[in-house]
């Protein structure tokens, strides 16, 4: 049986109006945080995942060709000095 008081009645609606409110309040401000983190990432200079591997690709050739080069130099110097 539910009561009839209007004062409770009021105090529960007062009740659920603030969880509401507070729930929005809670999720503006998250809102608001995350544009504010995407503004401030936005100025800073990041590269794709795709990016990133295609160029540690190349620095990895990169040092495989130095290394037979350093090989070959040495083998020309090897025969230089005799």
């Amino acid at each position: 049986m539910q009561s009839e008081n209007p004062l409770i009645a009021d105090f529960v609606k007062l009740a659920n109006s603030a969880a509401g409110t507070l729930a929005g309040m809670s999720r503006e401000a998250r809102d608001t945080a995350r544009e504010r983190m995407r503004e401030a990432m936005g100025g800073l200079d990041f590269v794709s995942r795709e990016e990133f591997d295609a160029v540690k690709d190349m620095a990895a050739m990169a040092r495989e060709r130095v290394e037979v080069l350093e090989a070959r130099i040495a083998a020309l110097d090897a025969k230089t000095s005799d």
